[in-house]
Formats: structure tokens, sequence, C-alpha cells
């Protein structure tokens, strides 16, 4: 899969390895070929996703981001 409109030096496939869950925004460690990618995203959204340890996601970096697509 690949996110359209999103320059591909920018995406990087993983799975989720781990989930550190708070009442508003939880952190969502991404293990990539390249390293361990972190993303700060609201719990809701981690739930919307459907994310689980294991998860196969996509991490989108732009500039100061990071957001994550389920695969």
């Amino acid at each position: 899969m690949s996110i359209q409109a999103v320059n591909v030096r920018n995406q990087f496939k993983g799975t989720v390895r781990e989930i550190l869950r708070g009442e508003v925004v939880s952190e969502v460690d991404v293990q990539t070929p390249w390293g361990v990618v972190t993303s700060v995203i609201t719990t809701r959204s981690v739930d919307e996703l459907g994310l689980t340890t294991g998860s196969e996601v996509v991490a989108l970096v732009k500039s100061t981001d990071v957001f994550i697509a389920k695969l």
C-alpha cells in the first residue's frame, strides 16, 4: 500500500511494537527496518484504526509530525 500524494521517502512500513495508552493521547512505537519510529496520536485514533501490537502500519513523516496509517 502506498499513500498517494506523500513522498515515498517519508513513508516507513513497519509493525506496531508497543502502544502506551493515555486518556487523550497515546504513544505508538513502530518497528521499521531502519529503526523505531514513535508517534503521539489521539487514543481515539488508536481505537478507530484498530491498532494493536503487531499491526502492520505505515509511519508517514512530515517535518515535525509522524502520522500512522494501518495497512
